[in-house]
């Protein structure tokens, strides 16, 4: 790309490391976490390895596993990442300190609420909300006249002053609690006095809360200068797989950036996983209902998907942090450059999942790595280590873990910088003759598969898949 003498880009002589399998990528230490900033790029780290300084927060996702919200040495509260409590294994000294911290915490705000209901406090409650000028048997007048408001209109109008005395002693009441409490400080004095107090929602700080982030769930968006910044961050599906739900979150954000003024996009990962394909447990869930019915769901939900690859005139660049598998390494070629990581790998074993290929890799991997490659990633599953996938041209340059994240940014940086309607018409005179050919094989690909899922033969090839995905943990 000419893009010389800005990062030491990866020595092509030194060795390689042994790859791992993806089910064991996911439980990195604590003194070596730089998978979440390889992934997370919103700004280069200057840093190889990352230090835990402590831990601010806790929580439960919906599957019930800890996480823990990790404050990194060096960096501040906008910095912290939820991580799960299989990443900290190294971490007990903390984990342990932050469960002490929320102990004491926990006792002390207990006495706290046994001091606001103390009977004192009850009877002072009482006594101000007897001041008024109505007795005891003044409720029950009240819900007599709202029953015949017509004929008696005093005790309506009664109701009404009555309503308007007591408003401002609730608020009184409420502000006196607030005083109490040391919180009418104001807002800003409240979060900065009380940041490290645990599960306060209003206090967590994580990726998920910046910019556009919070209208996904499964993805975090980050408007940059220049360039659409989009990470697979999955919480309804395991490694950054896909389902309908995921992938039209990725379609709301590739259409977003299409109308913007975006001049290209970022397409990544959180976490050591880049993608693990499709969601197969969230597909048997769904097609033991109605097999015919949501084959069809899924199968139109895939074609859209890919159809939005296919049909974006805007360059797509995507930084592969770790394994592609399935249908997150046969979108590839639909994108236009692709950059990987060391620590990378490709696969599509469709004929043991039980499926036949998708993402237009029927047409696109013959193409890029000729019929017999093609054969064997599609046929016979074959895994390819990054050197070999940029070998066969699936990937365009690779780089060294340690300097991943630098590499990609000062590139990305570098094409933002063109003039977007020379990338955007570049890309177009690419892709124009290969438009409608995309388009059909995709239809014929997602035609097979609802073949395929809505049978009884593809249904128990999927089942005894994950049951030896299961016999191997």
């Amino acid at each position: 790309m000419g893009l010389s003498g800005s990062l030491p880009t990866y020595n092509q002589q030194e060795p390689c490391k042994p790859q791992e399998e993806w089910q064991h990528l996911s439980s990195e230490t604590c003194q070596s976490t730089q998978g979440v900033m390889d992934t997370v790029f919103g700004e280069a780290a200057d840093q190889t390895h990352l230090q835990v300084e402590r831990i601010v927060d806790k929580r439960k996702n919906k599957k019930g596993k800890t996480e823990y919200l990790v404050r990194w040495k060096g960096y501040d509260s906008e910095d912290d990442t939820w991580e799960p409590e299989q990443h900290l294994v190294n971490c007990e000294e903390y984990i342990h300190d932050f469960n002490r911290r929320h102990t004491e915490k926990q006792r002390e705000s207990t006495l706290t609420r046994t001091n606001r209901t103390s009977p004192n406090n009850a009877r002072k409650q009482i006594s101000r909300s007897t001041n008024s000028n109505f007795s005891k048997t003044s409720p029950k007048s009240l819900v007599i006249g709202k029953d015949h408001e017509s004929k008696n209109s005093q005790l309506f109008a009664a109701s009404q002053k009555f309503r308007k005395n007591t408003a401002p002693s609730l608020s009184t009441r409420k502000n006196m609690d607030l005083a109490k409490s040391g919180v009418t400080a104001g807002k800003r004095k409240f979060i900065d006095d009380r940041r490290d107090q645990p599960f306060d929602k209003r206090l967590r700080f994580s990726v998920r809360q910046t910019e556009s982030a919070y209208r996904y769930r499964d993805i975090v968006v980050r408007k940059q200068d220049g360039f659409t910044h989009i990470l697979l961050s999955t919480k309804s599906s395991e490694n950054n797989s896909l389902n309908p739900e995921v992938m039209k979150e990725v379609q709301s954000a590739l259409s977003t950036a299409a109308a913007d003024d975006s001049k290209l996009v970022l397409l990544s990962a959180v976490g050591s996983v880049f993608c693990c394909g499709l969601d197969f447990i969230y597909f048997i869930r769904r097609l033991t209902d109605d097999r015919k019915r949501e084959s069809t769901k899924m199968a139109e939900a895939i074609r859209n998907f890919v159809n939005t690859f296919i049909q974006f005139k805007k360059p797509i660049i995507v930084a592969v942090n770790g394994p592609a598998i399935g249908l997150g390494a046969s979108i590839l070629p639909l994108c236009d450059v692709v950059w990987a990581n060391e620590k990378a790998w490709f696969q599509t074993p469709y004929t043991t999942f039980g499926q036949s290929p998708d993402g237009c890799s029927t047409v696109m991997f013959p193409k890029i790595m000729g019929g017999a490659s093609a054969n064997e990633m599609l046929l016979s599953g074959r895994k390819l280590t990054a050197q070999e996938a940029c070998g066969k041209g699936l990937v365009s340059q690779v780089f060294w873990p340690g300097t991943f994240t630098q590499e990609v940014m000062v590139r990305i940086k570098e094409l933002a910088s063109c003039n977007p309607v020379v990338l955007e018409e570049s890309k177009a005179l690419v892709r124009c003759n290969m438009k409608m050919e995309l388009e059909q094989a995709n239809e014929r690909e997602c035609e097979v598969l609802k073949k395929i899922w809505g049978s009884a033969q593809g249904m128990d090839s999927m089942l005894k898949y994950l049951q030896r995905k299961i016999d191997e943990f």
